[in-house]
């Protein structure tokens, strides 16, 4: 299971029993060519990936022909377009992290045009009750997702906007264009999960969208082809590796992290706590629109199965602790729990975090509230941790209200849910017994249980479920009232925080 995520490269070989043979990492170097872009090199990125597969596979002791297959599992809304003849890229892969469409965005945002569209479908949604019509209903623009970018894209760069125009012109998320080149340019594919998460691709219709590609002028002849997420893709072209390795799966990173902890059933939930912070919730055959800060994705697709999700997203979780670290506040991200728990509270010293839980100002940035003379660094160490627990807090009060399915289990992963002192306060806010995995890199076992599966390696989900190894359950030992002081002083420091 391959894990390209925003920071790392990962590689884990895994055998039956589903523990880690060999695993390999490299770093992610993200290019910051302007002010708020954000870019990867497609060369770079690609030497890390062949790089760690042939390192994992070394450091397991075995050979390429022991190998049964590949599962790939990719960030997110990070995209590329390409020449279609000559595989040549128009561009560097613009980051789902990239504020180049801001302005874009807000103007869309704040369009006419857009609050006809959202008066047309609550109509619509209305008169039929229909489902369908209720996510265009509040349909509203993040710099997240691939779509403004890629308007930006077809308006700034010539060469791309001429290869549309005699159809020449390749558009590829991470997955798709590491598929290309893995096969040498036969397979141009994407799986389900990653054309969900682009904000291009209609999970009700499941199919590109030509009405917003329509308005946003990107020619819907750029797309690849959509397919299961546990599927055989091709194999891997035998110079790269010396043997043809089967690509089994491909599926974004929060789905593959899903899948990996077995959320297999409506209700389900998964908390991951990385760079970002993210909750998914299983819903089954049912696709959840609301209002705000939740989503619907794709889950994965299996054959006849389509499971969908939705998610609500927190950002700068990991990214403000590296931040810390960057800083010298600690040396140690291990130490930060016994530095948040051996003071009583954080002295009235509160972190406002680089965006809100609604996640839409690109503009706002990360700031401390409350300093005072005594303040010392484990006070400010202990307002961060606190800033991601009462995150989760805010999501997920919003996941119960607006989803209506009974939650069952919630499940953690990511390198933050190694941080006890967040998952025990996670667990005392929302009053939920919280479950931790002893593996938590889920993005490249989802992707090996998807591709194990496609194989026949595994036979079905009932075997992966007994796979799981739990580490440990956080069970709620305070009040949440206890803290809600602290939470109040938090969120008034959130609503008076500069823009």
């Amino acid at each position: 299971g391959v894990d390209v995520g925003s920071t790392v490269v990962k590689c884990h070989v895994y055998d039956r029993a589903a523990a880690v043979r060999g695993s390999s990492y490299r770093k992610v170097e993200s290019l910051y060519p302007h002010p708020g872009w954000v870019e990867l090199d497609p060369e770079v990125l690609w030497s890390q990936f062949i790089g760690v597969i042939k390192e994992a596979i070394q450091a397991a002791g075995l050979h390429m022909r022991q190998i049964a297959g590949l599962g790939i599992s990719t960030q997110r809304g990070t995209f590329i377009t390409w020449h279609k003849k000559t595989g040549k890229p128009f561009h560097n892969f613009i980051s789902w992290q990239d504020l180049r469409s801001a302005e874009l965005v807000n103007s869309w945002n704040n369009s006419l045009l857009l609050k006809v569209i959202h008066v047309i479908f609550t109509v619509l949604h209305f008169l039929t009750g229909n489902d369908r019509y209720l996510a265009p209903s509040f349909l509203t623009f993040s710099t997240h997702q691939a779509s403004m970018k890629l308007s930006w894209v077809f308006k700034n760069i010539r060469e791309a906007e001429e290869a549309a125009k005699k159809n020449n012109c390749c558009f590829g998320t991470v997955d798709t264009w590491l598929l290309y080149r893995l096969t040498k340019g036969s397979v141009y594919a994407t799986d389900y999960s990653n054309a969900s998460s682009t904000g291009i691709f209609e999970p009700f219709t499941k199919c590109w969208n030509p009405t917003l590609c329509h308005l946003l002028s990107i020619p819907v002849s750029i797309y690849p082809p959509v397919r299961d997420t546990s599927f055989n893709f091709g194999s891997a072209d035998s110079e790269l590796f010396g043997v043809p390795i089967p690509i089994m799966a491909m599926v974004a990173d929060q789905q593959s992290a899903m899948f990996g902890e077995c959320c297999f059933h409506p209700g389900d939930v998964k908390l991951t706590m990385g760079t970002g912070g993210f909750w998914n919730v299983n819903t089954g055959e049912h696709l959840f629109a609301s209002r705000g800060s939740l989503y619907p994705l794709i889950g994965w697709k299996i054959g006849d199965e389509v499971v969908y999700l939705t998610e609500g997203s927190i950002s700068d979780v990991g990214t403000a602790i590296k931040w810390a670290l960057d800083r010298e506040l600690f040396t140690n991200v291990d130490e930060t729990a016994e530095m948040a728990q051996s003071t009583a509270d954080s002295q009235g010293v509160c972190f406002i975090p680089g965006l809100q839980v609604s996640g839409d100002d690109p503009y706002l940035c990360a700031s401390f509230t409350g300093l005072k003379s005594s303040t010392n660094r484990n006070h400010l160490v202990r307002a961060i941790l606190e800033s991601v627990a009462f995150r989760n807090k805010l999501l997920y009060d919003i996941i119960v209200k607006k989803v209506h399915v009974p939650l069952r289990t919630i499940r953690a992963d990511g390198g933050v849910s190694n941080n006890s002192f967040v998952m025990q306060m996670t667990s005392d806010l929302i009053n939920k017994k919280i479950e931790k995995p002893a593996n938590v890199e889920m993005s490249s076992l989802g992707a090996a249980f998807l591709a194990g599966l496609a194989s026949g390696f595994w036979t079905d989900k009932k075997q992966l479920k007994k796979l799981r190894r739990i580490e440990a359950v956080f069970e709620p030992q305070k009040d949440s009232e206890e803290y809600r002081p602290a939470m109040d002083a938090w969120l008034q420091a959130m609503k008076h925080s500069p823009h």
